[in-house]
């Protein structure tokens, strides 16, 4: 595997030098990529000098080094994990045949509009959260925001690549054009509707680092199963970066609960109110947030049955995540069983091929993994001795797609009259009062080892770094 040279403009282990077409087309698209970077990356902290992790190697071991930068100076790079040279197709039609290093003619839209849709992914979360660090609770958390921004905007460079290394002429255009899509634009939206929504407080930022950043994971466990190498090995690659977006994620809300149970034991109450009174964020309304989350990623999986997804399987273009650790590699003969609404919203089992059911397969691993963080949050809760338990709301809950699509359900899965559903909405979901008291509280902390009164100080720091360690030096 090529060195990474960090002399180089870009930083690579793909071996540039030797491409000089390829290598010219990418510092082309290179001082685009910067401009919208300063355009709508992080507002307000361009100069700052942010403690941040940069890939110098793909060993697991000792992949990246820490250090002040300057955003903008970031080295943003092309990295993918090393190449296995025995590795051969893991499941589908075309099970174990060699793996393609360059892309079949007949499934080059396929793979272009995947690695599209996972590429314009990345710089859509970038803009969301561009407004964050205004309101950061610590400079901790501020540190952690920006180490996730210039992550995704690295995977943004990995599909970039991709596309301009494989798909010739409209793989560039199509690396334009991510550039011009932007989160929430009335005219030009990013693809996927979760990704347009605005996330302009810390407990969204929390939720969407947890729940959404993890349906992110799944995408691209299942991409780096693909027989398209130079995908897989991105992919794998990317999956070593985003872990520690999941880690914010879990341990802000983590912080969050922690806070609220320390209001709860000196106000002696679990009532709302009074938590609110205190300045913290109020069980109940944490709950809110995650039905809100939870329940707008799980369509971000498609359908449950799925011709497209049959198809992705059979060519061995995506697989399921962690395909090793299924049995059947091929489905040819299994079946899934699927709940789907009767006439009176009651589930009931259809059986349907395996192969149309991948998506369904890969959104249970999902939940599953999801209940991990969960459990850890219910643990803080019952040690501290109150009453209370946060749950996933059901996946039929508030569905945009598939069989349980636009059904008024509770979060518990039963089916309500349109009528009720509509009444009790506001104990589902965060109300204008819920969302407009979780502002209030967002006053920016930018004093080393101060953190805001609604959330909890870190267990430890950065790199062994303490907590009140000057993670970004504002001035």
């Amino acid at each position: 595997m090529a060195a990474i040279d960090y002399q180089e403009r870009i930083p690579n282990n793909v071996d540039l030098n030797n491409d000089r077409r390829l290598q010219r087309a990418l510092e082309h698209w290179q001082p685009k990529f910067l401009d919208w970077w300063k355009g709508l990356g992080p507002e307000g902290f361009m100069g700052a000098d942010v403690y941040l992790r940069t890939a110098v190697s793909v060993d697991a071991k000792g992949w990246a080094h820490f250090g002040h930068v300057k955003m903008p100076e970031y080295r943003w790079g092309i990295f993918l994990a090393d190449r296995d040279p025995n590795r051969t197709i893991g499941f589908g039609d075309e099970m174990g045949k060699p793996v393609w290093q360059e892309v079949p003619g007949e499934h080059r839209s396929v793979l272009r509009n995947l690695i599209v849709t996972q590429g314009d992914t990345e710089p859509a979360s970038v803009e969301q959260q561009r407004l964050l660090g205004q309101t950061c609770p610590s400079l901790y958390d501020l540190r952690n925001l920006f180490q996730v921004n210039v992550e995704e905007g690295r995977h943004l460079w990995a599909m970039v690549y991709l596309l301009h290394a494989y798909f010739g002429r409209d793989g560039r255009e199509q690396a334009e054009e991510l550039l011009m899509r932007h989160s929430g634009d009335a005219d030009n939206p990013r693809i996927l509707s979760t990704f347009n929504e605005p996330i302009d407080d810390w407990l969204s930022f929390f939720m969407f680092t947890y729940f959404t950043d993890r349906d992110g994971k799944y995408q691209l466990k299942c991409l780096a199963e693909s027989s398209f190498d130079p995908l897989s090995r991105t992919c794998q690659f990317m999956l070593t970066e985003e872990a520690h977006h999941m880690f914010v994620g879990e341990t802000g809300i983590g912080r969050v609960v922690k806070r609220a149970l320390e209001v709860m034991q000196e106000a002696g109450t679990d009532d709302p109110e009074a938590i609110r009174k205190a300045g913290a964020i109020d069980l109940q309304l944490l709950q809110r947030y995650v039905n809100f989350w939870f329940s707008s990623c799980l369509d971000l999986f498609g359908s449950e049955k799925s011709s497209n997804a049959a198809s992705y399987f059979a060519s061995g273009v995506k697989g399921r995540a962690d395909e090793a650790s299924y049995e059947d590699h091929v489905c040819i003969d299994s079946i899934f069983e699927l709940e789907v609404p009767d006439e009176k919203g009651k589930a009931t089992i259809e059986e349907v091929p395996m192969r149309n059911a991948m998506n369904e397969v890969v959104r249970q691993a999902y939940i599953k993994d999801c209940m991990v963080g969960v459990t850890r949050w219910n643990r803080l809760i019952k040690k501290a001795g109150f009453d209370f338990e946060i749950t996933l709301p059901s996946e039929r809950f508030r569905r945009g797609i598939g069989p349980w699509a636009g059904m008024p359900m509770d979060p518990q899965g039963n089916m309500l009259s349109q009528e009720e559903y509509e009444r009790r909405k506001t104990e589902f979901l965060p109300t204008e009062a819920d969302r407009a008291y979780v502002k209030s509280l967002m006053k920016p902390v930018m004093e080393p080892g101060k953190v805001a009164s609604w959330i909890a100080p870190p267990d430890r720091g950065i790199n062994n770094q303490p907590a009140n360690y000057e993670y970004v030096r504002v001035h």
